[in-house]
């Protein structure tokens, strides 16, 4: 299905590795203008040796890592925050902006999580920002759909890049999981950046506001 996404301009946070690295490659095949924003000069070099459109911008910001209920910590919850939160607002306040300002239309796809719905052990604070921002995506939608800005995420279940593999390498660690995903696997990095893509262009016109699982059927157990 032709997207139509040629010549369009999109920035792309997380570039660096996994998600946001298929997401650039994915739409420089289609032809689109890509900004792609990382947290390491690094990943930033390697990317535009694989892919020369991208306008590269580095940006730090830490990670977050997964804790139990009682060891959460109030830097922990801060950086977690500060991460799937905080950035978001921010950046697309700068991109709403300067659309409304120039009077076009856009669209707008956060990463959320299939956690952001559900429970998961020692996940509290990462299910939490997740929650919240399905919530912000939804009044952002609200908001922002007067100036026909569309604003969506998507909400995968664990997505085998490399960090992913490397957390869910044990097979034991990995079955408790599985066996709450009817489709018994986990997700490509391509099974996003797919549904992102068609978030972004006008195939999905009618939709904002939406929250959409990449997590075979984790959300129906």
């Amino acid at each position: 299905m032709e997207l139509f996404l040629a010549g369009r301009r999109v920035l792309v946070t997380g570039a660096g590795k996994g998600i946001g690295r298929g997401t650039v490659q994915a739409l420089h095949a289609t032809g689109a203008r890509v900004v792609a924003v990382s947290r390491t000069q690094a990943d930033l070099d390697s990317l535009v040796r694989e892919v020369t459109s991208p306008s590269p911008q580095l940006c730090r910001l830490l990670g977050t890592e997964p804790l139990p209920f009682l060891e959460v910590t109030k830097e922990a919850f801060d950086r977690s925050f500060e991460v799937n939160l905080r950035a978001v607002i921010q950046v697309s306040q700068i991109v709403a902006r300067g659309l409304i300002a120039r009077g076009v239309p856009g669209a707008i796809v956060n990463v959320s999580s299939q956690c952001s719905q559900r429970a998961v052990t020692n996940h509290s604070v990462y299910c939490s920002t997740k929650g919240a921002l399905d919530m912000l995506t939804k009044v952002m939608a609200l908001e922002l759909g007067p100036h026909k800005i569309r604003v969506n995420a998507v909400n995968p279940t664990v997505v085998m890049t490399s960090m992913g593999q490397a957390t869910w390498s044990d097979p034991h660690k990995a079955k408790t999981m599985l066996n709450r995903i009817p489709l018994g696997k986990f997700a490509e990095v391509e099974h996003v950046v797919n549904a992102i893509l068609f978030l972004l262009s006008d195939r999905s016109g009618m939709t904002t506001g939406s929250t959409l699982p990449v997590e075979g059927g984790f959300w129906a157990c």
